[in-house]
């Protein structure tokens, strides 16, 4: 058995019901063997990045515990993804669901398909706020900057507002549980 490594991953929805899908994203991933949540930060609704012409989109960071390498972590993510009806058609586009591997524990992985940490959270109030919420002192491997001094630093177009509707997973609606 794989030591338990702590990793967080970015959730983001712009597509259908967005809570609806994030609940299922986190019931799913809750499910998976040798994936533990450790917490969730609040909804952050974000004006959306690179393609602007699009709905606005919901999103969370999750804290995790996994005994699950890498590769098969970014496997089951793909794959909670797919059962989302997750279609990659035009990048930075809409999506009923997005899940990213933020940081895996204070690896630095750069392989084809996988780099922790995620290449562009540096540069992303969708990722950096609400992981600031949850973990704000985590140090991000390689980058040697606080999250407070990188969010200081981000573009001032990035639009993020938190919302009233925190999710726990023990609070789920029952019909995701």
């Amino acid at each position: 058995m794989n030591k338990a490594v702590q990793a967080f991953l970015g959730l983001g929805t712009n597509l259908g019901d967005r809570i609806k899908s994030l609940e299922q994203a986190i019931q799913m991933l809750s499910k998976e063997l040798g994936i533990s949540i450790i917490q969730i930060s609040s909804v952050y609704e974000t004006s959306p990045v690179g393609l602007l012409e699009q709905p606005i989109f919901y999103n969370i960071v999750m804290e995790i515990s996994t005994t699950l390498p890498p590769e098969e972590l970014l496997g089951r993510i793909l794959e909670v993804e797919r059962k989302l009806h997750r279609v990659r058609t035009i990048r930075w586009g809409p999506r009923t669901i997005d899940i990213d591997i933020l940081l895996y524990g204070n690896e630095i992985i750069e392989q084809e398909g996988l780099q922790i940490p995620h290449p562009r959270m540096t540069e992303r109030a969708f990722a950096l706020i609400p992981l600031q919420e949850i973990a704000g002192d985590i140090i991000i491997p390689g980058i040697r900057r606080s999250i407070n001094e990188l969010i200081a630093h981000l573009p001032s177009d990035q639009v993020v507002r938190q919302l009233e509707i925190p999710f726990h997973i023990d609070q789920l609606s029952p019909s995701f549980k």
